[in-house]
């Protein structure tokens, strides 16, 4: 690809030809030929093979919203020349990040970093990496993509907070809700099993009974249960940085009443977001990357749903 350089040079050259080719002078005739040699010498030197190794890191994978990410990039020339003017531009969400390669003699190598964009959570695709190629006089520029494209999670940002008090249900025999928490107090029904299953819970007489492995659902009547609901209508919100913020409030009120070994809804307008039953390694769920949705909450996901537990409201105004 002729740069802007390029193409001046070769449009003054033609202009200088033009001019003095009528009063038969030579050297506007040489400097034409010099300035379309110059240009045609730099595409022959981009289309001869790069014999450049690029490898890129992104890291870590997994960032808080608002922490720095890195992405490393190692370059290594294996070819006969030496290189120059060498400008990776990577792509993350919507920006384009653009670094300049220092100068690359031939078997030497240079690792270069850059910081990648974390403001909005959620999965971040970053690449492909573009690698530009110029010749020495920057006249002609050769773009050629590098490696594949790598993943960056970005999670919403949580802070410490003490768990909402939250009220008890009134079941004095358990929940009929087949959705309730698993526990390990009060009988609650059987099921059919699912892989993930503990085997000791297996009811070895149903599954007689019926030839399918069934296991006793099991829940604790005297567990707290907590929903967040967090107000997703477009017009709720005067840009992207409010809406952040709105997702790193509900998302660590969830992440505090997980802490705290007690199961969590986080509702959206468009209906059950995660749902966590709390304790150690369940808090994971509470920080997915969640995207933008819009429309009013359906009626069967109001917080009535959550019988004497706590409710965690967001809205915006």
């Amino acid at each position: 690809m002729i740069t802007r350089a390029g193409w001046g040079l070769a449009a003054a050259s033609v202009l200088v030809y033009a001019v003095g080719a009528p009063f038969g002078y030579v050297q506007p005739a040489v400097l034409a030929v010099a300035g379309l040699a110059a240009v045609g010498a730099g595409a022959l030197w981009t289309l001869r093979g790069a014999g450049l190794e690029v490898r890129r890191e992104v890291t870590p994978v997994k960032v808080t919203r608002g922490e720095p990410a890195v992405a490393v990039l190692h370059v290594r020339n294996t070819g006969r020349w030496r290189h120059s003017g060498l400008v990776a531009r990577d792509t993350c969400r919507d920006t384009t990040v653009t670094v300049e390669v220092p100068s690359l003699a031939r078997h030497t190598a240079r690792t270069v970093s850059y910081r990648l964009p974390t403001r909005r959570r959620g999965e971040t695709p970053v690449g492909p990496l573009l690698l530009d190629r110029a010749d020495p006089f920057g006249l002609v520029r050769r773009v050629r993509d590098y490696g594949r494209v790598d993943l960056l999670l970005v999670r919403p940002r949580t802070v410490p907070l003490t768990p909402l008090h939250s009220g008890r249900r009134r079941h004095l025999d358990g929940l009929a809700s087949r959705s309730a928490p698993a526990g390990a107090s009060s009988f609650n029904g059987l099921r059919e099993y699912v892989v993930g299953d503990e085997l000791r819970h297996v009811h070895w007489r149903s599954t007689a009974r019926t030839g399918v492995l069934m296991v006793k659902e099991l829940t604790d009547v005297n567990l707290p249960d907590t929903v967040a609901v967090l107000d997703t209508r477009l017009s709720a919100y005067a840009g992207d940085d409010e809406f952040e913020l709105a997702v790193d409030v509900v998302a660590s009120a969830a992440c505090a009443v997980t802490r705290a070994r007690f199961p969590v809804r986080v509702l959206t307008g468009v209906g059950e977001l995660a749902w966590a039953r709390g304790g150690p390694g369940r808090t994971s769920r509470c920080s997915i990357g969640w995207p933008w949705w819009s429309g009013p909450p359906p009626p069967s996901r109001r917080c009535t749903c959550c019988g004497g537990g706590g409710v965690v409201g967001l809205w915006w105004s």
